[in-house]
C-alpha cells in the first residue's frame, strides 16, 4: 500500500514537473524551433504591441532592435543602451505568455557582455537571444553593405560559448545571425561561419540577406542541410510565396518590423488629420477607443484586485444618468450616436457629467442607454438598457435603473444632456430631506428659448428671505400658469436611501393609474407630494446647462 502511494506521488510530481517545463517560455520557443512546420514570429517593441501580437495568434515574438530603437526615437546603432532595451523587454514579457526572442545585436560587447546579457534575459523570462557576427556598435544590415564589418570568427565564437555557459535554463536558446551575405562575402563564408558557430554551441542559425529575392538564403539552406534549424527574415524578399520557405525546410520566419512601421503610418495620418481639421470628429470611428486601451492594459483586473485588497470605503451615494434618448433636435449629429456622446472639448457630454460625480466622491454610476446603445462605452460604469426608448419616457428608464441600485445609499439622478457644476451636488448634500431638487430662479430663459422645461410652484417664491425658510414643492409641470411659476427644475435630484422603496411603490401606482410610458419626473414629483412626501426645494441661479440645440452644444465649452 505504501509503495503504491509513493509511486502515485512520484507519478504526480513527474507529471507536474513535465507540465511546468512545457509551460515555460523557453520550452515553447524550442517547440517552435524544432517544429516540422514553418513557424512565424512577429515584431513587437513594447508591452501593448506584444499583447496585440499574441492576441492575433502569434506563438512567439521578435523584440526587434530596429523597432525598439525607433520607439525611443534613436538610430538602430546601439544608441539605446542595452539596459534600456532590457526595460522594454521586461514590460513585453509581463504583458504576454508567449516566448520572446531578443534581437540582441552583437551582444553589446565581448564575451563578458554576452554572458551578463543572458543572465539578465533569463531573469525576465525571455526565451532566446539572437546575436550577429558584427562589431560593436552595430550598423543596421540594410544600411550600406560596404560599411558592414564582420567580427573575427574565433572572437565571435567566444561570445556564443560564454553565453551558453552563463545560461541556467538548458532550454534557453542562443541564435547566431550570419551576416556574410550582408557584407558581400558570399556563400562559402556564410557556411564556414555557420559551422563554426554550430560547433561553439549555437542553437540555430539566422541567415540574413538584403536581396529582394530569396536566392541567397535558399542557396545557404541547400548547402547547410539540417545541421541546425535555420531562421530567416524576409523583410526585403517579402513577395516570395511562403510555400517556398516551407518547402526549403526553414524553421522560423520573422516579420521583423511591421508593427512599428504600421504604427508610424497610422500616427502620421492621425496627426495630419488633427492639424488639418483642428478636430478629431472624423477620426473617432477609425481609431481604437479608450476602452480598448483599458482592456489591453488589464484595467478590469486592477478593479477586481482593488475590491479584494484595498480597504473598502463605505459607499454612501450612487448616481443614475438617463441617456436613452437620441436628441433628434441635433439632426445629423445624432444619426450614429446619442446626444450624450456628442463631444465638448474633445470629450463626450456623458464623460463630463461622470467627472462631476467622481469629483463629488461618487464612483457607483449607472447609465441608462437606448438609442445607439453600443456607442455609449465609457469604462467603469454600470449600464442598463432601455430598448423601448422610442416609445417610453424618463420614468421607464429610471425604473429599469432602480432594479439594480443598492437601497442603502443616497441616490442622485440626472439627465445625459444636462451639464452641471459640482456646486449643485454640494448644495443638495447640505440637506437631509428625503427628496431634494435644485431650482433655477431665472426660469424665464426657458420660456424665451421656447423649449420644454419642468416648471415648479413652491410653498414660497424665491426672495432674499427665502434662504432662511424651509421651502417645498407644491406642484411641477411643463405647462404651469406663468403667474405661479417659481422656477425651473435643473434636471438633478437627490433621493435619500430611505425613500427609494417608496419611489418604487409610487411608480407602481402610477403605472396602474396613468400612461406610465409617457410619464416624466415632474409627474413623479407631483405624485410624491400628493401622497405626503415633502420634496425639498433649493433655489439657486445658473450652474447648469441643458443641451437642447446645436447652439447649446457650441456654447457648452464656455460653460465648462
Amino acid at each position: 500500500m505504501l509503495k503504491q502511494l509513493l509511486k502515485n506521488s512520484k507519478d504526480y510530481c513527474d507529471h507536474r514537473l513535465e507540465r511546468m517545463i512545457k509551460e515555460k517560455k523557453t520550452s515553447q520557443f524550442r517547440t517552435l524551433l524544432d517544429s516540422q512546420n514553418l513557424e512565424f514570429l512577429l515584431e513587437a517593441h513594447n508591452g501593448i504591441s506584444a499583447k496585440i501580437a499574441e492576441e492575433s495568434g502569434f506563438k512567439g515574438l521578435w523584440a526587434g532592435g530596429l523597432a525598439i530603437s525607433a520607439q525611443y526615437g534613436v538610430r538602430d546603432s546601439n544608441e539605446a543602451s542595452w539596459t534600456q532595451v532590457l526595460e522594454v523587454l521586461e514590460f513585453m514579457s509581463d504583458a504576454t505568455s508567449v516566448p520572446i526572442m531578443l534581437d540582441g545585436d552583437t551582444g553589446y560587447g565581448n564575451f563578458n557582455n554576452v554572458r551578463r546579457l543572458v543572465s539578465k534575459l533569463e531573469q525576465r523570462e525571455i526565451a532566446a537571444v539572437c546575436i550577429e557576427d558584427k562589431l560593436y556598435p552595430k550598423t543596421n544590415s540594410f544600411i550600406g553593405g560596404n560599411k558592414q564589418q564582420l567580427a573575427d570568427i574565433d572572437e565571435f565564437c567566444s561570445r556564443i560559448k560564454a553565453g551558453k555557459d552563463a545560461q541556467k535554463d538548458d532550454l534557453f536558446s542562443i541564435i547566431t545571425r550570419v551576416e556574410a551575405f550582408i557584407a558581400g562575402w558570399g556563400l562559402s563564408e556564410a557556411i564556414k561561419r555557420a559551422e563554426a558557430y554550430h560547433q561553439a554551441g549555437s542553437d540555430a542559425i539566422l541567415i540574413h540577406s538584403a536581396m529582394t529575392n530569396p536566392s541567397e538564403i535558399l542557396a545557404f539552406k541547400e548547402e547547410w542541410g539540417d545541421r541546425l534549424p535555420v531562421i530567416i527574415v524576409p523583410t526585403k524578399y517579402y513577395s516570395t510565396p511562403t510555400e517556398i520557405f516551407t518547402e526549403a525546410g526553414f524553421s522560423i520566419a520573422i516579420w521583423a518590423n511591421h508593427m512599428i512601421r504600421s504604427a508610424i503610418e497610422a500616427m502620421q495620418q492621425t496627426a495630419a488629420s488633427i492639424i488639418q481639421n483642428q478636430s478629431v470628429v472624423e477620426l473617432e470611428d477609425r481609431i481604437a477607443s479608450v476602452s480598448e486601451i483599458f482592456r489591453l492594459q488589464g484595467v478590469s483586473e486592477l478593479l477586481q484586485a482593488e475590491e479584494l485588497y484595498l480597504p473598502q470605503q463605505p459607499k454612501t451615494k450612487s448616481a443614475i444618468i438617463l441617456a436613452a434618448s437620441r436628441g433628434s433636435a441635433m439632426g445629423s449629429l445624432t444619426e450614429q450616436q446619442p446626444k450624450s456622446m456628442l463631444k465638448i472639448k474633445e470629450r463626450p457630454i456623458l464623460s463630463h457629467i461622470v467627472d462631476v460625480y467622481n469629483k463629488h466622491g461618487i464612483r457607483e454610476i449607472t447609465v441608462v442607454r437606448g438609442y445607439q446603445k453600443e456607442a455609449i462605452d465609457l469604462p467603469s460604469l454600470r449600464y442598463v438598457d432601455n430598448d423601448d426608448y422610442a416609445d417610453t419616457s424618463e420614468l421607464v428608464s429610471f425604473e429599469k435603473a432602480l432594479l439594480g441600485i443598492d437601497v442603502n445609499q443616497d441616490l442622485f439622478v440626472s439627465f445625459g444632456d444636462v451639464l452641471f457644476k459640482p456646486y449643485l451636488l454640494q448644495l443638495m448634500d447640505g440637506f437631509e430631506d428625503e427628496v431634494v431638487i435644485v431650482v433655477d430662479t431665472q426660469w424665464q430663459d426657458s420660456v424665451n428659448k421656447e423649449r420644454a422645461a419642468d416648471y415648479v410652484h413652491c410653498s414660497e417664491p424665491h426672495s432674499r428671505d427665502s434662504y432662511s425658510h424651509e421651502i417645498f414643492l407644491k406642484v411641477s409641470a411643463e405647462n404651469l400658469d406663468p403667474k405661479i411659476i417659481d422656477g425651473e427644475w435643473m434636471g438633478v435630484v437627490k433621493f435619500s436611501k430611505n425613500i427609494i422603496p417608496t419611489l418604487k411603490e409610487s411608480m407602481n401606482k402610477m403605472r396602474q393609474e396613468t400612461d406610465f410610458n409617457a410619464a416624466k419626473f415632474h409627474h413623479l414629483f407631483t405624485h410624491l407630494v400628493s401622497e405626503g412626501t415633502r420634496v425639498k426645494v433649493v433655489y439657486t441661479t445658473g450652474h447648469w446647462l441643458d443641451i437642447d440645440t446645436l447652439e447649446d452644444l457650441l456654447g457648452a465649452g464656455n460653460f465648462l
